[in-house]
């Protein structure tokens, strides 16, 4: 007989994906979970039809109740507001899921979390549901309780704000080169060196919550980039050692003193140079990939 745990873990991975794409917050999507399954656990299982719809429809209005708070805290927010990494690869518990194509990694990408919280709860909801797990509009109207023409609305709308461009395949080769080059360079103060891997309107972005000082607008064009880049590494490079990792389905870099994590870098490309920059130093939101990091045995468990 399947018991109320072996239903909710076997729908588990799911229900976090869901949560992490509206939310932009693994702590939080965990947090969600943990009310899902005391919910769960209440429910007279025999009366429920549908588990994975059920469970699906809990975790969907949990998240759209927290978004609702969430964006009150978020107009307080000191400095730009990342969203918060999660390891993926192949040495990572696959969390988010399979990101076996350029369609798949662009659901959980830094770039497009960013863009997703712009959007009203309903419409992010209606976006993730639609996009990253291809529910129907009349599913995705069951699951935030509203008719199926204004899901198709709210998708709509979704798109448009988003406006992504369509997904393509980046030669992950070539980024981790530009990467490796880009470390090189920002440790040896190179400045014309960094502004040969930079695109013209790179933008580089910092997320310290206020926690930790961080810069708290965006630096943007190649030439006052590169200088940040240097200034950075001019203060934090001591006792720091970078790693190249995959974090939300690109290459990154982590940065660890004495095994403890310290910050991650995800850089974006256009194909041909870094096109942004993002770095999370808020330790709040570090707090999640370090218990990753511990659980494969550091950075030392990465094959690379």
């Amino acid at each position: 007989m399947t018991t109320a745990l072996d239903e909710f873990q076997g729908q588990r991975r799911r229900l976090f994906g869901i949560a992490y794409r509206m939310l932009g917050s693994a702590t939080d999507a965990e947090d969600v979970l943990q009310d899902a399954w005391l919910r769960w656990q209440g429910v007279d299982r025999a009366r429920v039809a549908d588990p994975a719809a059920f469970l699906a429809r809990t975790v969907t209005n949990l998240c759209l109740t927290a978004l609702t708070s969430a964006r009150a805290r978020r107009e307080v927010y000191v400095g730009p507001w990342l969203p918060e990494p999660v390891l993926t690869g192949r040495d990572a518990e696959p969390e988010l899921g399979p990101l076996e194509d350029a369609v798949q990694r662009e659901a959980v990408s830094f770039a497009l979390l960013a863009l997703l919280e712009r959007l009203p709860p309903a419409e992010r909801a209606a976006y993730v549901l639609r996009e990253a797990f291809a529910y129907s509009p009349r599913e995705v109207a069951d699951l935030i309780g509203t008719s199926e023409a204004n899901a198709r609305q709210l998708h709509a709308r979704a798109r448009r704000h988003v406006a992504v461009a369509e997904s393509r395949e980046v030669d992950v080769a070539h980024w981790q080169d530009l990467i490796a080059r880009f470390l090189v360079a920002a440790r040896d103060g190179n400045l014309a060196g960094l502004e040969a891997l930079l695109a013209a309107d790179v933008v580089a972005r910092a997320d310290g919550g206020g926690v930790v000082h961080a810069a708290r607008r965006p630096v943007r064009g190649r030439n006052d980039v590169a200088r940040y880049v240097i200034g950075l590494v001019h203060r934090f490079q001591q006792g720091l050692l970078p790693a190249l990792v995959e974090v939300n389905g690109a290459p990154a870099v982590a940065f660890t003193d004495a095994g403890d994590l310290r910050a991650v870098l995800v850089l974006q490309t256009d194909g041909e140079r870094l096109a942004g920059l993002d770095l999370v130093v808020n330790p709040e939101k570090l707090t999640y990939v370090q218990g990753q990091l511990s659980r494969i045995g550091g950075l030392s468990g990465l094959s690379g």
